[in-house]
């Protein structure tokens, strides 16, 4: 079942930010946030009242960048252009949408511009405006302040909900009302197909991947709306195996892509992401890496999914004995949280090495279901304890009684142990690193947990 996304919207400066770490912070449990990662935040796994759901925030969208107005004055036109494609992406992708305004700055025109973008972009469902907008007055710090929220009811966006991003205060009430305004929950039918997600930031190529795929073989499906309104399933059969394909084209905005914009493209990704197996992140060879191109990355390890990384475009790259060698080497060392995963240098556009796309995603997904018998693991342990043992700055040493395997999908091995706080991430690492050496796992994370004994 896929879980709800919430999308913080707003001129620059309003406080998204602030409610968004406040949010995944003490008001919220976290349900899970992987370590050893540097990359910057941009979504949060949340659980309010029983319910868990998505954060994403969108960044401020400045209009200085285009022209010298101030903010309070919408008239470049470039502006008016950002903020239309950042709603329109909102309103597409979000299932609640929170509009952020600033108490003290009041009802300025271009908060009246957002406004009314966001309530034209508005469809209807079930008779119902989907999806719903809370329109939240930040920086209320006291009283005086929250009082004043009564102005902004002139949006026309209904009851404003007046917080403080910065002190928590009103932040419950606002959970409360994003987590009642929730589209009800669908079960998803059951469906036994090995699931690829096609994912990456705009225009790497996913739909020419996907063009091909299903070009090059047989027995396929027509294609199906996906359980989710931003994806496409195709059903189809690769040497017997059923497969569904999860294709994330995203919306593009004419002309160059902003950087507000191409954030939502995430949110896409994170939809398709949770329902895959196995991701395919494709990333464009001409540019190289992106920060959003680790943002997804980010998101299909914090999901303890499978991935193979597909470098697109390879044909429009010029080459020599060790540019292969080179780019690998990049890509390893900007998204070296993902040693484990297999590298496929693929033009989608020629055809080049599109052949070996699926059967490397259908091994990367065999590996996720491997097990290792109980004997062999705790070998591999002791092994690794001889190698190097476990060091702990408070005089007590890490010991591992005993180890077993608990589950697949992801791989899970419970590690029995003296005190879980004992375990340190480096040394986690390590171990990780030791039973890969004999089980590669190639393309899947690895789950330790530690378990007092």
């Amino acid at each position: 079942m896929a879980k709800p996304v919430v999308a913080l919207v707003g001129r620059p400066n309003v406080g998204k930010s602030t409610l968004f770490n406040r949010l995944s912070g003490e008001q919220m449990a976290i349900v899970d946030d992987v370590p050893g990662t540097t990359r910057d935040r941009l979504y949060t796994e949340a659980l309010w009242n029983g319910k868990e759901f998505y954060i994403v925030d969108t960044g401020g969208l400045d209009p200085t960048a285009h022209s010298s107005k101030s903010v309070l004055s919408v008239g470049s036109a470039d502006f008016i252009d950002d903020i239309r494609s950042q709603v329109e992406i909102a309103i597409a992708e979000a299932d609640v949408v929170c509009f952020l305004v600033d108490v003290n700055a009041g009802v300025t025109p271009a908060d009246m511009e957002v406004a009314t973008l966001l309530r034209t972009s508005q469809k209807k469902v079930d008779g119902k405006q989907f999806p719903p907008i809370l329109l939240v007055v930040n920086k209320a710090d006291n009283m005086e302040k929250m009082a004043d929220a009564w102005q902004f009811y002139e949006m026309g966006l209904g009851d404003p909900y007046p917080i403080s991003g910065l002190q928590g205060r009103g932040t419950g009430d606002l959970l409360d009302a994003i987590v009642e305004a929730f589209p009800p929950a669908v079960e998803e039918p059951e469906d036994d197909s090995v699931k690829i997600a096609i994912v990456g930031k705009p225009n790497v190529g996913k739909s020419s991947l996907l063009n091909q795929l299903t070009g090059q073989n047989r027995a396929i499906v027509s294609p199906i709306a996906g359980t989710t309104r931003d994806a496409v399933d195709t059903p189809m059969e690769y040497e017997g195996v059923k497969l569904t394909l999860i294709d994330t084209a995203g919306i593009r905005k004419r002309g160059k892509i902003e950087r507000g914009v191409e954030k939502y493209s995430v949110i896409r990704s994170m939809r398709a992401i949770e329902r895959a197996d196995v991701a395919l992140l494709l990333i464009d060879a001409t540019t190289g890496i992106t920060e959003q191109d680790a943002h997804i990355a980010g998101f299909i390890l914090d999901e303890w999914k499978s991935v193979v990384v597909v470098v697109n475009k390879w044909d429009a790259v010029e080459k020599d004995t060790y540019t292969m060698l080179e780019y690998t080497e990049r890509i390893r060392q900007e998204l070296n949280f993902l040693p484990y995963v297999p590298l496929l240098f693929i033009s989608a556009k020629t055809g080049q090495r599109v052949d070996q796309v699926l059967p490397l995603a259908l091994k990367v997904e065999e590996e996720r279901h491997n097990w290792i018998p109980t004997g062999q693991l705790n070998r591999i342990v002791r092994q690794a304890m001889d190698l190097h043992a476990p060091r702990s700055g408070t005089g007590r040493p890490l010991n591992i009684y005993y180890v077993n395997q608990v589950k697949d999908d992801p791989p899970t091995f419970l590690l029995h142990v003296n005190d879980p706080k004992l375990g340190h991430f480096g040394y986690m690492r390590f171990l990780e690193n030791q039973i890969r050496k004999e089980f590669p796992f190639e393309g899947t994370p690895i789950h330790l947990v530690l378990k007092q004994s």
